[in-house]
């Protein structure tokens, strides 16, 4: 039977494959159609869209890598800048110490001439105090003996030590 179809079965499938084919015509073919539209529609909308995200994140990618490269830029600035403060700051403290130690020195050679000159004034009065004790110490002396007097000046002579 399956293998021989009798015209009947033949006939009643065709005609019931034609009336559903009908029924579906009219009543399924165009909300399908009209689903495949919108779904080809989302589709095409969903591609577009996505390029043109696409495109818009290029586009960043793009701004972003010119924000990195002028960031960047912009440090080494600053720390171009930084470093030429603080070589500048640098050099005006070396200068500065270099004057206050100038300063310092020259306040202590100055200090070392007034004390030299002091000590000089003050070798000078203590020569001229021995040089009065010998002279009062030889008058009284050469007045009783004169050889008395020479050995007493030799004598004081050589108490009198230099530095």
């Amino acid at each position: 039977m399956l293998i021989n179809p009798s015209f009947g079965l033949v006939l009643w499938t065709t005609v019931t494959f034609i009336l559903v084919f009908l029924v579906l015509k009219k009543f399924a073919w165009k909300p399908i159609v009209n689903a495949m539209k919108k779904r080809e529609e989302t589709i095409s909308n969903a591609l577009e869209q996505a390029e043109k995200v696409r495109q818009e994140v290029a586009e960043l990618q793009a701004k972003n890598e010119i924000l990195l490269q002028q960031a960047k830029e912009e440090r080494d600035k600053i720390l171009a800048e930084a470093r030429q403060i603080k070589d500048k700051m640098i050099a005006q403290a070396q200068e500065q110490a270099r004057r206050e130690a100038n300063n310092i020195i020259e306040s202590a050679r100055e200090e070392i001439k007034n004390e030299k000159l002091r000590a000089i004034e003050e070798i000078r009065v203590q020569i001229a105090d021995i040089s009065l004790d010998i002279a009062h110490k030889v008058l009284e002396h050469e007045l009783q003996n004169p050889e008395l007097s020479n050995k007493i000046i030799e004598e004081q002579i050589e108490k009198i030590t230099f530095n």
